[in-house]
């Protein structure tokens, strides 16, 4: 993809919005992820790194602990390169088997825990991971009876299909604390031991190997740190090589960008098997040598208590999650009073939300982008400023492109249009992977000359303001009309019944496809269906507004928060 020798973005009008005194380009402080964890130990040893319930970590018992596992692994044939899955809530196992890992210089592969046996299987061939560390509830229920049956086929290498026997080490999400709170862990018990029968125990593992160190690593910016899942909402999911220098730079931004303190907690709100726990999370608490503030799973009631136990100052997180803070009948502005820092990403944030939670609590939250394979953010709001709302769409802008990334909107074969028109986001940086894991065809289509194609559609205002519209392929055509769902969801956002919104594409004889708005209410909020369609109708073009919109308890998501439209379109 070549560019012309003049485009209307090399002005980069961005670099106004930036605050003052923020340079437009930053020389990155490390090449790549340990370096970052291992300063921290050096200067902040004795700071907790982890904050789980009434459990603490410090960065010094973190470093042994993955020093021991790192030399377990080593003892067990593991090499630099080969890859390890992490099957894992957001617990400090998952923390310590990542930088362990790393200090093998081996690949992690985090999965999602809400994947079952056939989405493990896929991720564990196409990775070829030869351990996983998986929680014992997960081994009994998924691995055990997968590797079972992995054992009992014949015929896989005839097939070309790898056989998947990799050694695995369970863990509880019960470990590392002794409160037990009874709204995630109603029963408290453990796996029995005759559930567990084929791996060994994580905690026995690492005790066996205290005081070991492992043999010292180098790493480079282009060694892969990990391989990071895509959601599989466009197809097949797919291996993103994260690497140590894209990781490291883009904590770096995090930090930079937003002015994080130096030591001051952040929470661990995003699913650390997501780019957004592991950079946003994990690899902003490292360069800051913070806290990391974990709560296993995501319960309203449980994270607010965390923020106010621990005085959170940072997080980022979907908007959903926001969402359901914002509902929860106990949230007060008491709650959210160290959290001045707040930022949300991973879809488009309706503005009524914005201002009804500062309205709230007192606090603006502050949108930022990016995907998998830019490694969290690209563009990001700059740290107390306000996005503008574009008047004609009533989108709220996504930020500006952040320190050293060149963005533009491009037409469908990748070609810079005028300011202002629709494209797909098109950005190059630091922080966008060097492909996909074992698909070159994929990587050469997504990544030309460094630029990566999003596949997400959106504009930039001529002071360079980028807004996100959609994906591409929710684009609903209805009689020939395109209709962008988030510009629906961000009306029906604005009625005051309604909790959560999604809006789809449903077949139609007559126009081809119609407009089809799902909806959650506030708790004791009423709404017809009826009610919602005249609401629309009376703020939209005639072709924008939904035609059906049903009501549900919950609307069904991803497990880092996002709204799964494909499921609503029956």
């Amino acid at each position: 993809m070549s560019l012309p020798s003049s485009t209307p973005y090399d002005g980069k009008p961005w670099l106004a919005r930036y605050q003052a005194g923020q340079p437009h380009a930053i020389a990155p402080a490390f090449t790549d992820a340990l370096s970052v964890f291992r300063a921290a130990v050096a200067r902040a040893g004795e700071r907790p790194a982890i904050l789980y319930f009434d459990g603490s970590l410090s960065y010094a018992e973190l470093d042994a602990q993955s020093d021991a596992l790192a030399c377990a692994w080593l003892a067990r044939g593991c090499a630099r390169g080969d890859r390890i899955a992490i099957y894992l809530q957001n617990v400090p196992q998952f923390v310590i088997a990542l930088v362990a890992a790393w200090k093998i210089g081996a690949i992690a592969v985090p999965v999602n825990p809400m994947n079952r046996a056939r989405e493990l299987r896929l991720l564990l061939a196409d990775s070829g991971a030869r351990l996983l560390v998986c929680h014992e509830s997960l081994y009994a229920e998924v691995v055990h009876p997968l590797l079972a049956q992995e054992a009992g086929l014949a015929g896989l290498a005839a097939r070309g299909e790898p056989a998947l026997q990799p050694a695995v080490m369970t863990t509880s999400e019960l470990e590392y604390q002794s409160r037990l709170d009874p709204r995630l862990f109603a029963g408290g018990r453990r796996v029995p031991a005759e559930a567990l029968a084929g791996a060994e125990d994580l905690a026995g593992v690492i005790a066996a190997h205290r005081g070991s160190r492992p043999p010292p690593v180098l790493l480079g910016p282009s060694d892969i740190a990990m391989l990071v899942y895509t959601s599989g909402t466009t197809g097949v999911p797919k291996g993103a090589m994260n690497t140590h220098g894209n990781i490291a730079f883009n904590a770096q931004v995090y930090r930079d960008w937003i002015a994080l303190q130096e030591g001051a907690p952040i929470l661990g709100v995003a699913p650390l098997f997501h780019i957004t726990g592991l950079v946003g999370h994990i690899g902003a608490a490292f360069i800051c040598a913070a806290p990391l503030v974990l709560a296993c799973r995501f319960e309203p009631g449980v994270i607010l208590d965390a923020i106010r136990e621990h005085r959170v100052a940072f997080t980022i997180g979907s908007i959903t999650v926001f969402i359901a803070l914002m509902n929860h009948p106990q949230a007060t502005r008491e709650h959210f009073a160290t959290l001045t820092r707040i930022y949300s990403g991973g879809a488009p944030i309706p503005p009524s939300v914005v201002e009804a939670f500062r309205a709230r609590f007192g606090h603006y939250i502050h949108n930022g982008y990016g995907l998998t394979e830019t490694n969290s953010p690209t563009h990001v709001v700059p740290f107390g400023s306000e996005a503008p709302v574009d008047p004609a769409s009533g989108a709220l802008a996504v930020g500006v492109p952040a320190f050293n990334v060149e963005s533009y909107i491009g037409d469908d074969e990748g070609r810079p249009l005028p300011v202002g028109e629709v494209g797909e986001i098109i950005s190059r940086g630091p922080m966008i992977v060097p492909g996909y894991w074992n698909k070159p065809q994929e990587s050469a289509k997504a990544i030309v000359d460094g630029y990566f194609r999003t596949g997400d559609v959106g504009f930039m205002d001529e002071r360079g303001w980028f807004y996100l519209v959609d994906r591409k392929k929710d684009m609903i055509n209805a009689g020939g009309y395109k209709v962008w769902p988030r510009e629906v969801e961000d009306v029906l956002y604005t009625h005051p019944a309604v909790r959560e919104a999604a809006v789809v594409g449903v077949p139609d004889d007559y126009r081809g496809e119609t407009v089809k708005a799902v909806v959650s209410l506030k708790p004791q909020a009423q709404a017809t269906p009826e009610e919602l369609v005249a609401y629309c109708k009376e703020r939209m073009a005639a072709y924008k507004y939904p035609r059906i919109v049903a009501i549900l308890d919950e609307l069904p998501k991803t497990v880092t928060g996002k709204i799964l439209r494909r499921e609503l379109r029956g």
